[in-house]
């Protein structure tokens, strides 16, 4: 049998990865976890998006990341959470090393000044095109901002981790990340936006960040 011809082979679509979260403290649904399920499945500029949901848990979280970065190998990764006192989609700039929860998580794990990976450096910065998101977000009439801080708690935890694992994992030097942050819905209570509003917004960002060659007003990689 004669090989097929190279135009005919099928290649697969490059992977865009999300997760989102599980309810956590008390409340019954996450928005998180919810707009990337939405999301999953859908092709967007090429790239196939698988989602994700991860646990409320320090540690349990990054492991649950970590397999999905080698099963994946993404070319794209937004980690995404909810932060209920938030009106916009918050594009986070940096992650920092530390977990200092304000609450428990669903383990009942509360840690209080400790590092997310003992040695590694105090802060990543995004190496999403945020300003680019921004732009693209706010031009389609969505509710966006870039926000400085993102926490201390599980999600600042999947988010350092998320770029620790980018800076040191060789077969994914070539891959962009980052973490947004998603208001309440309606039902939870105020500020809040709707969760298709929400997905839009999610969708509209993965298309800028796989398109957006670059960010000039922002530079990536860590600081010590």
């Amino acid at each position: 049998m004669s090989p097929r011809p190279r135009s005919a082979i099928t290649q697969p679509a490059r992977k865009v990865l999300l997760t989102g979260f599980d309810a956590f403290g008390g409340a019954s649904i996450n928005p998180s976890g919810l707009a990337v399920k939405a999301l999953h499945g859908r092709q967007i500029a090429g790239h196939r998006v698988v989602a994700a949901q991860l646990p409320t848990v320090f540690g349990e979280s990054l492991q649950a990341l970590r397999a999905l970065l080698a099963r994946h190998q993404p070319a794209l990764v937004i980690c995404v959470g909810q932060a209920g006192e938030r009106g916009a989609l918050s594009l986070e700039r940096v992650a920092i090393n530390v977990n200092d929860a304000p609450l428990a998580d669903n383990a009942d794990a509360q840690p209080v000044d400790t590092p997310v990976v003992p040695g590694a450096p105090v802060a990543y910065f995004s190496s999403l095109p945020i300003k680019a998101m921004l732009a693209t977000l706010q031009r389609e009439g969505i509710a966006a901002e870039v926000s400085q801080t993102a926490g201390t708690f599980v999600c600042n935890h999947v988010f350092f981790g998320l770029m620790h694992e980018l800076n040191q994992r060789q077969a994914l030097r070539h891959t962009r990340g980052g973490f947004v942050h998603v208001p309440w819905l309606p039902k939870q209570g105020t500020p809040s936006m709707a969760l298709d509003e929400v997905v839009r917004g999610l969708s509209l960002a993965v298309r800028c960040a796989l398109q957006a060659q670059q960010d000039a007003s922002l530079g990536a990689g860590a600081s010590h």
